[in-house]
Protein backbone atom coordinates (compact mmCIF):
# COMPACT_ATOMS: atom_id res chain seq x y z
CA UNK A 1 0.00 0.00 0.00
CA UNK A 2 3.07 2.53 0.61
CA UNK A 3 4.40 2.10 -2.38
CA UNK A 4 1.13 3.00 -4.58
CA UNK A 5 0.66 6.00 -2.00
CA UNK A 6 3.85 7.09 -3.05
CA UNK A 7 3.38 6.16 -6.68
CA UNK A 8 0.51 8.43 -7.24
CA UNK A 9 1.49 11.53 -5.22
CA UNK A 10 5.15 11.16 -7.37
CA UNK A 11 2.33 11.10 -10.38
CA UNK A 12 0.79 14.16 -9.00
CA UNK A 13 3.95 15.89 -8.15
CA UNK A 14 4.83 15.26 -12.11
CA UNK A 15 2.14 17.22 -13.57
CA UNK A 16 2.36 20.33 -15.45
CA UNK A 17 4.07 23.18 -12.88
CA UNK A 18 1.64 26.23 -12.42
CA UNK A 19 3.22 29.49 -14.94
CA UNK A 20 4.99 31.56 -11.94
CA UNK A 21 7.11 29.80 -9.97
CA UNK A 22 8.22 31.76 -6.75
CA UNK A 23 11.89 31.07 -5.74
CA UNK A 24 12.71 31.97 -1.99
CA UNK A 25 16.53 32.41 -1.20
CA UNK A 26 16.95 31.87 2.70
CA UNK A 27 19.89 31.72 4.87
CA UNK A 28 19.78 28.92 7.70
CA UNK A 29 20.65 30.19 11.49
CA UNK A 30 23.77 27.77 10.70
CA UNK A 31 24.71 29.83 7.74
CA UNK A 32 23.61 27.28 4.68
CA UNK A 33 21.98 28.91 1.97
CA UNK A 34 18.98 27.38 -0.19
CA UNK A 35 16.05 27.87 -2.53
CA UNK A 36 12.86 26.85 -1.63
CA UNK A 37 9.65 27.07 -4.28
CA UNK A 38 6.28 26.23 -1.58
CA UNK A 39 3.79 23.95 -3.05
CA UNK A 40 1.65 22.96 -0.46
CA UNK A 41 -1.02 21.61 -3.16
CA UNK A 42 0.05 17.95 -2.27
CA UNK A 43 1.87 16.53 0.50
CA UNK A 44 5.05 15.97 -0.94
CA UNK A 45 8.98 17.54 -1.07
CA UNK A 46 11.55 17.28 -3.58
CA UNK A 47 15.14 17.79 -1.84
CA UNK A 48 18.14 18.72 -4.25
CA UNK A 49 22.21 18.80 -2.76
CA UNK A 50 24.70 19.14 -4.99
CA UNK A 51 28.17 19.24 -4.09
CA UNK A 52 30.81 20.91 -6.66
CA UNK A 53 34.12 18.64 -7.49
CA UNK A 54 32.50 15.30 -7.92
CA UNK A 55 35.24 13.22 -9.79
CA UNK A 56 37.85 15.75 -10.76
CA UNK A 57 39.18 15.74 -6.57
CA UNK A 58 40.55 12.59 -6.81
CA UNK A 59 43.44 11.94 -4.91
CA UNK A 60 46.97 11.52 -7.23
CA UNK A 61 46.59 7.58 -7.92
CA UNK A 62 43.34 7.21 -6.51
CA UNK A 63 41.27 7.39 -9.55
CA UNK A 64 37.73 6.14 -9.29
CA UNK A 65 37.51 6.72 -5.19
CA UNK A 66 35.02 9.72 -5.32
CA UNK A 67 32.90 7.54 -7.56
CA UNK A 68 33.09 4.39 -5.08
CA UNK A 69 32.34 6.18 -2.57
CA UNK A 70 29.15 8.12 -4.16
CA UNK A 71 28.56 4.07 -5.12
CA UNK A 72 27.93 3.27 -1.53
CA UNK A 73 26.18 6.23 0.34
CA UNK A 74 22.87 3.89 0.00
CA UNK A 75 24.90 0.21 1.11
CA UNK A 76 24.45 0.70 5.00
CA UNK A 77 24.33 3.74 7.32
CA UNK A 78 24.23 3.88 11.10
CA UNK A 79 22.67 0.35 12.41
CA UNK A 80 21.50 -0.26 9.06
CA UNK A 81 23.16 -2.68 6.48
CA UNK A 82 22.32 -2.79 2.81
CA UNK A 83 19.68 -4.54 3.17
CA UNK A 84 18.19 -2.55 6.38
CA UNK A 85 18.71 0.83 4.44
CA UNK A 86 16.96 -0.34 1.56
CA UNK A 87 13.83 -1.79 3.67
CA UNK A 88 13.94 1.36 6.11
CA UNK A 89 13.38 3.84 2.99
CA UNK A 90 11.10 1.44 0.99
CA UNK A 91 8.80 1.83 4.26
CA UNK A 92 8.61 4.92 4.79
CA UNK A 93 7.62 5.37 0.60
CA UNK A 94 10.71 7.64 0.21
CA UNK A 95 13.51 7.92 -2.52
CA UNK A 96 16.69 8.77 -2.42
CA UNK A 97 19.42 9.05 -5.68
CA UNK A 98 22.99 9.28 -5.45
CA UNK A 99 24.95 10.19 -8.33
CA UNK A 100 28.55 11.63 -9.67
CA UNK A 101 30.16 13.40 -12.59
CA UNK A 102 33.36 15.32 -13.36
CA UNK A 103 32.70 17.94 -11.17
CA UNK A 104 29.06 17.06 -9.15
CA UNK A 105 28.07 14.86 -6.32
CA UNK A 106 24.03 14.93 -6.63
CA UNK A 107 21.43 13.72 -4.05
CA UNK A 108 18.31 14.17 -4.93
CA UNK A 109 15.91 13.01 -2.14
CA UNK A 110 11.93 12.48 -2.25
CA UNK A 111 9.68 11.67 0.98
CA UNK A 112 5.76 12.77 2.05
CA UNK A 113 5.36 15.30 4.71
CA UNK A 114 4.53 12.97 7.39
CA UNK A 115 7.27 10.84 6.68
CA UNK A 116 9.70 13.93 7.15
CA UNK A 117 11.10 13.50 10.07
CA UNK A 118 12.07 9.65 9.61
CA UNK A 119 13.01 10.04 5.96
CA UNK A 120 15.74 12.97 7.05
CA UNK A 121 17.12 11.04 9.90
CA UNK A 122 17.48 8.19 7.06
CA UNK A 123 19.55 10.31 4.62
CA UNK A 124 21.44 12.24 7.47
CA UNK A 125 22.85 9.02 8.05
CA UNK A 126 23.49 7.82 4.59
CA UNK A 127 25.75 11.20 4.40
CA UNK A 128 27.51 11.67 8.04
CA UNK A 129 27.34 7.96 9.15
CA UNK A 130 28.02 5.53 5.82
CA UNK A 131 28.91 2.15 7.10
CA UNK A 132 31.71 1.55 4.12
CA UNK A 133 31.48 -2.30 5.56
CA UNK A 134 33.97 -4.34 3.64
CA UNK A 135 31.11 -6.79 1.96
CA UNK A 136 29.20 -3.54 0.15
CA UNK A 137 33.25 -1.99 -0.66
CA UNK A 138 33.61 -5.61 -2.86
CA UNK A 139 30.10 -5.77 -4.42
CA UNK A 140 30.42 -1.82 -5.42
CA UNK A 141 33.68 -2.43 -6.52
CA UNK A 142 32.64 -5.47 -8.40
CA UNK A 143 30.08 -3.97 -10.41
CA UNK A 144 32.38 -0.37 -11.27
CA UNK A 145 35.09 -3.13 -12.36
CA UNK A 146 32.21 -4.53 -14.95
CA UNK A 147 31.42 -1.22 -15.93
CA UNK A 148 35.08 -0.62 -16.45
CA UNK A 149 35.31 -3.89 -18.54
CA UNK A 150 32.39 -3.05 -20.66
CA UNK A 151 33.46 0.25 -21.59
CA UNK A 152 36.83 -1.20 -23.06
CA UNK A 153 34.64 -3.38 -25.33
CA UNK A 154 32.19 -0.27 -26.34
CA UNK A 155 32.88 2.14 -29.30
CA UNK A 156 31.26 5.03 -27.57
CA UNK A 157 32.87 4.35 -24.95
CA UNK A 158 35.91 4.11 -26.56
CA UNK A 159 36.07 7.44 -29.03
CA UNK A 160 34.70 9.43 -25.71
CA UNK A 161 37.59 7.87 -23.55
CA UNK A 162 40.25 8.94 -26.13
CA UNK A 163 38.94 11.91 -26.61
CA UNK A 164 39.03 13.09 -23.06
CA UNK A 165 42.73 11.97 -23.04
CA UNK A 166 43.66 13.85 -25.71
CA UNK A 167 41.96 17.17 -25.15
CA UNK A 168 42.02 17.55 -21.28
CA UNK A 169 45.95 16.61 -21.00
CA UNK A 170 47.06 16.36 -17.25
CA UNK A 171 43.52 17.54 -15.53
CA UNK A 172 41.45 15.24 -13.91
CA UNK A 173 38.86 15.12 -17.06
CA UNK A 174 41.59 13.14 -19.34
CA UNK A 175 40.41 10.04 -17.34
CA UNK A 176 37.58 8.11 -16.82
CA UNK A 177 35.89 8.91 -13.09
CA UNK A 178 35.49 5.19 -12.96
CA UNK A 179 39.21 4.85 -12.48
CA UNK A 180 40.90 2.22 -13.68
CA UNK A 181 41.03 -1.32 -13.21
CA UNK A 182 43.88 -0.94 -11.70
CA UNK A 183 43.28 2.02 -9.55
CA UNK A 184 39.95 0.71 -8.53
CA UNK A 185 41.11 -2.60 -7.03
CA UNK A 186 43.95 -1.05 -5.13
CA UNK A 187 41.48 1.52 -2.94
CA UNK A 188 40.92 0.85 0.53
CA UNK A 189 38.41 2.19 2.81
CA UNK A 190 40.74 4.75 4.25
CA UNK A 191 40.88 6.19 0.55
CA UNK A 192 36.97 5.81 -0.03
CA UNK A 193 36.44 7.80 3.82
CA UNK A 194 39.22 10.20 2.43
CA UNK A 195 37.27 11.25 -0.58
CA UNK A 196 33.93 11.54 1.36
CA UNK A 197 35.72 13.94 3.34
CA UNK A 198 37.24 15.86 0.76
CA UNK A 199 34.39 16.11 -1.81
CA UNK A 200 30.98 16.25 0.67
CA UNK A 201 31.64 19.53 2.73
CA UNK A 202 29.71 22.54 3.41
CA UNK A 203 32.03 25.14 1.20
CA UNK A 204 30.59 23.41 -2.27
CA UNK A 205 27.29 22.76 -1.13
CA UNK A 206 24.15 24.19 -3.31
CA UNK A 207 20.35 23.32 -1.99
CA UNK A 208 17.03 23.17 -3.16
CA UNK A 209 13.63 22.40 -2.33
CA UNK A 210 10.05 22.54 -4.16
CA UNK A 211 7.12 21.42 -2.36
CA UNK A 212 4.86 21.42 1.25
CA UNK A 213 7.27 22.47 3.44
CA UNK A 214 7.73 26.04 4.55
CA UNK A 215 10.99 28.45 4.64
CA UNK A 216 11.73 27.81 8.55
CA UNK A 217 10.67 23.93 8.43
CA UNK A 218 13.38 24.05 5.97
CA UNK A 219 16.45 26.07 7.43
CA UNK A 220 15.62 23.80 10.66
CA UNK A 221 15.92 20.61 8.31
CA UNK A 222 18.97 21.66 6.62
CA UNK A 223 20.89 22.40 9.65
CA UNK A 224 20.00 19.03 11.33
CA UNK A 225 20.76 17.30 8.33
CA UNK A 226 23.76 18.74 6.92
CA UNK A 227 24.85 21.18 9.60
CA UNK A 228 27.91 18.21 10.54
CA UNK A 229 29.22 18.00 7.12
CA UNK A 230 33.19 19.46 7.06
CA UNK A 231 33.42 22.98 6.69
CA UNK A 232 35.46 22.54 3.79
CA UNK A 233 37.03 20.23 1.71
CA UNK A 234 39.73 19.46 -0.78
CA UNK A 235 41.01 22.34 -3.51
CA UNK A 236 38.90 22.27 -6.93
CA UNK A 237 40.66 21.06 -9.65
CA UNK A 238 40.98 24.57 -11.54
CA UNK A 239 40.46 25.11 -15.56
CA UNK A 240 42.14 21.91 -17.90
CA UNK A 241 44.61 23.13 -20.51
CA UNK A 242 42.78 22.43 -23.57
CA UNK A 243 44.72 20.55 -26.78
CA UNK A 244 42.21 21.14 -29.79
CA UNK A 245 45.04 21.51 -32.18
CA UNK A 246 43.08 20.60 -35.36
CA UNK A 247 43.06 17.33 -37.66
CA UNK A 248 41.85 13.84 -36.54
CA UNK A 249 42.90 11.10 -34.36
CA UNK A 250 42.32 7.38 -35.11
CA UNK A 251 41.89 4.74 -32.96
CA UNK A 252 41.53 1.36 -34.68
CA UNK A 253 38.95 -0.49 -33.01
CA UNK A 254 37.11 -3.92 -35.28
CA UNK A 255 33.85 -2.43 -35.86
CA UNK A 256 31.70 -2.06 -39.16
CA UNK A 257 30.58 1.67 -38.06
CA UNK A 258 33.27 4.29 -37.12
CA UNK A 259 32.35 6.68 -34.01
CA UNK A 260 33.87 10.53 -34.00
CA UNK A 261 33.66 13.20 -31.70
CA UNK A 262 34.85 16.50 -32.46
CA UNK A 263 35.12 19.53 -30.99
CA UNK A 264 36.44 22.91 -30.60
CA UNK A 265 36.86 25.54 -28.02
CA UNK A 266 33.45 26.73 -26.85
CA UNK A 267 32.33 29.70 -24.83
CA UNK A 268 31.17 30.07 -21.13
CA UNK A 269 27.74 29.82 -19.77
CA UNK A 270 28.20 33.08 -18.31
CA UNK A 271 29.72 34.78 -21.24
CA UNK A 272 27.63 37.77 -22.59
CA UNK A 273 27.30 36.15 -26.33
CA UNK A 274 26.30 32.65 -24.87
CA UNK A 275 22.64 32.79 -25.59
CA UNK A 276 23.80 34.15 -29.51
CA UNK A 277 25.55 30.68 -29.11
CA UNK A 278 23.08 28.70 -28.01
CA UNK A 279 20.82 29.79 -30.88
CA UNK A 280 23.66 29.21 -33.30
CA UNK A 281 23.95 25.64 -32.11
CA UNK A 282 20.83 25.12 -32.65
CA UNK A 283 20.59 25.82 -35.61
CA UNK A 284 24.17 24.13 -36.82
CA UNK A 285 23.76 21.25 -34.72
CA UNK A 286 21.38 20.93 -31.78
CA UNK A 287 17.96 21.18 -33.18
CA UNK A 288 17.71 17.35 -34.56
CA UNK A 289 16.10 16.79 -37.92
CA UNK A 290 15.79 21.05 -38.15
CA UNK A 291 19.18 20.83 -37.96
CA UNK A 292 22.11 21.95 -40.92
CA UNK A 293 24.14 19.31 -39.91
CA UNK A 294 21.14 16.52 -40.16
CA UNK A 295 19.92 18.14 -43.04
CA UNK A 296 23.44 17.95 -44.51
CA UNK A 297 24.86 14.70 -43.50
CA UNK A 298 21.82 12.65 -42.55
CA UNK A 299 19.01 13.49 -45.02
CA UNK A 300 20.76 14.84 -48.17
CA UNK A 301 23.35 11.93 -48.23
CA UNK A 302 22.55 9.40 -45.79
CA UNK A 303 25.61 9.25 -44.17
CA UNK A 304 24.24 8.52 -40.76
CA UNK A 305 21.24 7.70 -38.07
CA UNK A 306 22.41 10.78 -36.62
CA UNK A 307 24.67 14.13 -36.11
CA UNK A 308 24.64 16.68 -33.26
CA UNK A 309 26.59 18.88 -31.84
CA UNK A 310 25.85 20.83 -28.19
CA UNK A 311 27.84 23.34 -25.93
CA UNK A 312 29.61 21.59 -22.94
CA UNK A 313 30.20 24.35 -20.08
CA UNK A 314 32.40 22.35 -17.60
CA UNK A 315 33.57 23.88 -14.32
CA UNK A 316 37.22 23.73 -16.12
CA UNK A 317 37.08 23.72 -19.69
CA UNK A 318 34.32 24.89 -22.35
CA UNK A 319 33.96 23.06 -25.68
CA UNK A 320 31.52 23.28 -28.90
CA UNK A 321 31.00 19.30 -29.43
CA UNK A 322 29.88 17.13 -31.90
CA UNK A 323 29.66 13.45 -32.13
CA UNK A 324 28.44 11.16 -35.77
CA UNK A 325 28.41 7.57 -36.13
CA UNK A 326 28.92 6.16 -40.27
CA UNK A 327 29.95 3.00 -41.61
CA UNK A 328 33.67 2.74 -41.98
CA UNK A 329 33.67 3.34 -45.86
CA UNK A 330 31.29 7.07 -45.55
CA UNK A 331 32.68 8.38 -41.93
CA UNK A 332 35.31 9.97 -44.12
CA UNK A 333 32.64 11.98 -46.39
CA UNK A 334 30.81 12.72 -43.16
CA UNK A 335 33.23 14.42 -41.72
CA UNK A 336 34.53 16.58 -44.95
CA UNK A 337 30.44 17.70 -44.92
CA UNK A 338 30.58 18.30 -41.13
CA UNK A 339 33.94 20.82 -41.76
CA UNK A 340 32.53 22.32 -44.87
CA UNK A 341 29.12 23.29 -42.47
CA UNK A 342 31.67 24.79 -40.00
CA UNK A 343 32.56 27.00 -42.18
CA UNK A 344 29.50 27.73 -44.15
CA UNK A 345 27.91 28.92 -41.59
CA UNK A 346 30.81 30.71 -39.97
CA UNK A 347 31.35 32.54 -43.51
CA UNK A 348 27.63 33.44 -44.67
CA UNK A 349 26.08 33.11 -40.94
CA UNK A 350 22.32 32.16 -40.74
CA UNK A 351 19.39 33.56 -42.08
CA UNK A 352 16.20 35.66 -40.03
CA UNK A 353 13.46 33.03 -41.12
CA UNK A 354 16.13 29.71 -39.20
CA UNK A 355 16.43 32.16 -36.09
CA UNK A 356 13.01 32.82 -35.86
CA UNK A 357 12.70 28.89 -36.19
CA UNK A 358 15.30 28.21 -33.23
CA UNK A 359 13.58 31.02 -30.67
CA UNK A 360 10.11 29.77 -31.42
CA UNK A 361 11.52 26.00 -30.45
CA UNK A 362 13.53 26.92 -27.61
CA UNK A 363 10.99 29.16 -26.00
CA UNK A 364 8.35 26.97 -26.64
CA UNK A 365 10.47 23.84 -25.32
CA UNK A 366 11.98 26.14 -21.92
CA UNK A 367 8.42 25.84 -19.91
CA UNK A 368 7.78 21.99 -20.81
CA UNK A 369 11.02 21.69 -18.17
CA UNK A 370 9.22 22.79 -15.63
CA UNK A 371 6.65 19.20 -14.95
CA UNK A 372 6.71 18.85 -11.52
CA UNK A 373 8.03 19.62 -7.73
CA UNK A 374 11.25 17.16 -8.68
CA UNK A 375 11.88 18.93 -11.94
CA UNK A 376 12.02 22.55 -10.42
CA UNK A 377 13.99 21.53 -7.39
CA UNK A 378 16.86 20.01 -10.26
CA UNK A 379 16.56 23.38 -12.17
CA UNK A 380 17.07 25.32 -9.43
CA UNK A 381 20.05 23.75 -8.22
CA UNK A 382 21.76 23.77 -10.77
CA UNK A 383 20.83 27.61 -11.84
CA UNK A 384 22.93 28.52 -8.33
CA UNK A 385 25.67 26.61 -9.57
CA UNK A 386 25.86 28.63 -12.53
CA UNK A 387 25.29 31.77 -11.10
CA UNK A 388 22.08 32.70 -11.96
CA UNK A 389 19.70 34.95 -10.51
CA UNK A 390 16.22 33.21 -8.82
CA UNK A 391 14.28 35.34 -11.95
CA UNK A 392 16.32 33.40 -14.55
CA UNK A 393 13.13 31.20 -14.87
CA UNK A 394 11.06 33.99 -15.53
CA UNK A 395 13.50 36.07 -18.06
CA UNK A 396 15.44 33.31 -19.60
CA UNK A 397 13.29 33.52 -22.95
CA UNK A 398 13.02 37.32 -23.11
CA UNK A 399 17.20 36.73 -23.24
CA UNK A 400 16.79 34.41 -26.09
CA UNK A 401 14.36 36.65 -27.94
CA UNK A 402 16.62 39.60 -27.48
CA UNK A 403 19.31 38.08 -29.66
CA UNK A 404 19.49 39.35 -33.17
CA UNK A 405 20.56 38.46 -36.21
CA UNK A 406 23.54 40.01 -36.04
CA UNK A 407 24.17 38.67 -32.78
CA UNK A 408 24.18 35.72 -33.96
CA UNK A 409 26.25 36.09 -37.15
CA UNK A 410 28.96 38.13 -35.17
CA UNK A 411 29.48 35.00 -32.86
CA UNK A 412 29.53 32.62 -36.19
CA UNK A 413 32.54 34.73 -37.29
CA UNK A 414 34.17 35.25 -33.82
CA UNK A 415 33.87 31.26 -31.98
CA UNK A 416 33.23 29.08 -34.69
CA UNK A 417 37.03 27.67 -35.80
CA UNK A 418 37.18 25.34 -38.58
CA UNK A 419 40.83 25.35 -38.43
CA UNK A 420 40.70 24.23 -34.45
CA UNK A 421 37.91 21.87 -35.40
CA UNK A 422 39.58 18.17 -33.88
CA UNK A 423 38.33 14.56 -34.72
CA UNK A 424 38.78 11.65 -32.62
CA UNK A 425 37.82 8.49 -34.82
CA UNK A 426 36.99 4.79 -33.68
CA UNK A 427 37.09 1.99 -35.66
CA UNK A 428 38.17 1.40 -39.25
CA UNK A 429 37.95 4.39 -40.90
CA UNK A 430 38.38 3.87 -44.85
CA UNK A 431 40.41 7.29 -46.36
CA UNK A 432 41.17 8.26 -42.83
CA UNK A 433 45.07 8.86 -41.43
CA UNK A 434 45.77 10.10 -38.27
CA UNK A 435 47.26 14.04 -38.14
CA UNK A 436 47.75 14.18 -34.24
CA UNK A 437 50.04 11.50 -32.27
Amino acid sequence: MIRLVLGFVMLLAALPARAGVEVQELTTPGGLEAWLVEDHSIPFVALELRFRGGGSLDAPGKRGATNLMVGLLEEGAGNLDAQGFARATESLAANFSYGVSDDTISISARFLTENRDEAMALLRASLLETRFDPDAIERVRAQITSIIQSSQKNPRDLVGMSFDALVYGDHPYATSLNGTLESVAALTREDILAAQRAAMARDRLYISAVGDITGDELSALLDDLLGDLPATGAPLAGEATLNLPGGVKVVDFDTPQSIAAFAQPGIDREHPDFFAAYLLNHILGGGSFESRLMNEVREKRGLTYGVYSYLLDKDGAALWMGSVASANDRVAEAMSVIRDEWAKIREEGVTEAELQDAKTYLTGAYPLRFEGNGPIADIAVGMQMEGLPTDYITTRNDKVNAVTLADVNRVARDLLDPAKLTFVVVGKPEGIESTIN
